[in-house]
């Protein structure tokens, strides 16, 4: 009889739990998509603001995506797509445009969006949208304000051929930045330092000669 009880009783302690497990894993599932909506919405909101603050001076931008080599308005939404945000001042005359740009970091993957003037042929502003690095150390890649100097001007000017840049971004020991297209690191951070400078001249390699290439069609704001 004992044995019987035991055996019901456990029976019973494994069913509760299975319950308990089932709606556990049932209220983490409608916790994710009643919150993922509100996540999505102010990532959104979050790149709205950067791309303004990449590109200073501008009163409104679009968005292309990237299919080829050929830069295409988007229309509605999509979240697969390569994006480039293009900032135009308040007479529609294009001002500069935000590239996104990603690479793995010293803790984790990087994510920045960069400002481009194509008068200047420069990187304009950086702004880190993601980053894990090192409290203290790594972090200062969004925090130090003389590392943020070195992105109000960096040379991103490209070849006689226009595929390629004419100088690849360096990274280069704190305090001895010599040329416009180098980077000057942070002091105890040099490899989130060379982190960005990696995926930045990475980008810069693969998405301005496409920008250059299109800059007609983004001129007229995909007209």
């Amino acid at each position: 009889m004992e044995e019987r009880e035991k055996g019901t009783s456990s029976l019973v302690m494994i069913r509760t739990l299975a319950g308990i497990s089932a709606l556990s894993g049932l209220l983490i599932v409608v916790a994710v998509q009643a919150t993922t909506p509100t996540i999505k919405l102010n990532k959104a909101e979050m790149l709205k603001k950067s791309v303004f603050e990449v590109l200073p001076g501008i009163s409104s931008f679009q968005t292309f995506k990237l299919e080829d080599d050929r830069l295409i308005l988007l229309q509605g939404e999509d979240e697969k797509a390569v994006k480039l945000f293009i900032g135009y001042d308040q007479d529609h005359a294009l001002k500069g445009i935000a590239v996104e740009a990603s690479g793995q970091g010293f803790a984790d993957v990087i994510r920045v969006l960069y400002g481009y003037d194509p008068s200047k042929q420069a990187v304009i502003a950086m702004k880190v949208l993601e980053s894990k690095e090192t409290p203290g150390l790594g972090d200062k890649i969004y925090t130090d304000a003389n590392f943020a100097e070195n992105f109000k001007a960096l040379d991103v000017k490209l070849d006689s051929s226009h595929t390629h840049l004419a100088n690849p971004i360096e990274v280069v020991k704190h305090g001895e930045k010599q040329n416009p297209w180098q980077i000057d690191a942070i002091t105890g951070a040099t490899i989130s330092s060379k982190a960005v400078g990696k995926l930045l001249n990475q980008s810069a390699q693969e998405k301005l000669p496409i920008i250059v290439k299109n800059m007609d069609t983004l001129q007229g704001g995909g007209r």
